[in-house]
């Protein structure tokens, strides 16, 4: 191999090196597919990886963005001479191997499920897909190494120590860390709308004349057979002080998420073709929560919905899940739980079929 097919193969290493990781600290800075978008996907990252890792939540938000800042940093800096070949590829494979050993930890004590987040949600990747990203970066580096000359200037040591903290600066910068919030919103007086008027029975109450009891008119009742589930207690009474009684459909959306609103509209169109549809019940992330009232004019309809801070809703939703999540609830029994945009996408049909199913049917 000629010295000029070497500097090009080198660079070319260089160049995708620093994309991949400018890219993944920049996914995380977004939501999304909104790169341009004012709140950002570092809580998800923090509770998808981090959290379950043992740090605490308030160490968490200043871990993160120390992380995502030496990403970018990483991503610029080995674009450049200084100390590249004895220090920033060496520790940029140990950064990468590290990240390999708690990916293969959540493989193999959660499954290959879910986002892992290493892309924030531009790019959704599962754990072994990150396993094998990270694998052929470590790949390229070496190879980058060995193309690099063996014996290379050491250049300014401080070119790399002041270009990591600037980054690590601008990520703070960037999405600084606000203030967090266990307390549920409490959801506001809402009026009448049309589809409620439609849906819901419009009675009038009728006071009937006092009879006299005499022995005709004194008669044997049949005991009734109760046919619904015992009442349980599902942990959400603290967001809806009904959630337990009879049937709920309990949802956790988070108002910009498109797959959130189809599954919502979907919802909206069962309740108005079925008079006996679970009540619905929706818990939002705080993202973007000014989009509330867009998010019920896609669904065609409003509900009864509180909004809770991003690390607590994560917690709420549980391990492994994503949005959006619907769940079937009967006095508090739980029959089944849709989430994410994979395999257990929420599936309308098989929603509906299950409400419509007596408790006998359940039991089964």
């Amino acid at each position: 191999m000629t010295t000029q097919t070497k500097h090009y193969l080198a660079w070319t290493i260089r160049i995708i090196i620093a994309f991949l990781f400018v890219l993944s600290a920049v996914a995380k800075l977004s939501k999304g597919e909104i790169l341009d978008s004012p709140y950002f996907a570092i809580s998800t990252f923090e509770m998808k990886q981090l959290i379950p890792m043992g740090f605490s939540e308030s160490f968490a938000p200043y871990f993160s963005r120390i992380l995502i800042g030496i990403e970018l940093a990483l991503g610029f800096l080995i674009l450049q001479n200084n100390f590249l070949k004895k220090f920033l590829i060496p520790v940029t494979i140990a950064m990468l191997a590290v990240f390999i050993a708690h990916l293969s930890y959540v493989t193999f004590s959660a499954g290959n499920t879910g986002n892992c987040g290493c892309f924030g949600e531009l790019l959704p990747m599962t754990p072994i897909q990150a396993i094998i990203k990270n694998v052929v970066a470590i790949i390229l580096l070496v190879i980058l190494s060995r193309l690099l000359p063996k014996i290379a200037p050491n250049g300014n040591f401080w070119v790399l120590t002041t270009g990591l903290f600037a980054f690590i600066l601008i990520v703070f910068m960037l999405a600084p860390i606000q203030p967090s919030a266990e307390v549920a919103v409490e959801t506001p007086a809402l009026p009448e709308t049309e589809f409620e008027k439609q849906v819901l029975p419009q009675t009038d109450t009728v006071i009937a004349a006092p009879v006299a009891v005499t022995k005709d008119t004194v008669k044997k009742e049949t005991p009734k057979i109760i046919d619904e589930p015992a009442k349980h207690k599902s942990g959400n009474a603290q967001y809806f002080a009904d959630i337990d009684k009879g049937k709920k459909a309990l949802c956790y959306f988070v108002p910009g998420c498109d797959h959130c609103r189809e599954a919502a509209k979907e919802l909206t169109e069962m309740k108005k073709k079925d008079k006996n549809f679970p009540d619905i019940r929706i818990i939002f992330m705080n993202e973007e929560s000014d989009l509330i009232p867009d998010f019920f004019k896609a669904a065609g309809a409003t509900y009864p919905y509180k909004i809770i801070e991003i690390i607590p809703f994560w917690k709420a939703l549980g391990q492994n899940r994503d949005t959006p999540g619907v769940k079937y609830l009967w006095n508090g029994n739980e029959y089944v739980y849709y989430d994410g945009i994979g395999a257990n996408k929420f599936n309308a049909e098989a929603f509906h079929a299950l409400t419509k199913k007596p408790f006998s049917e359940l039991k089964k």
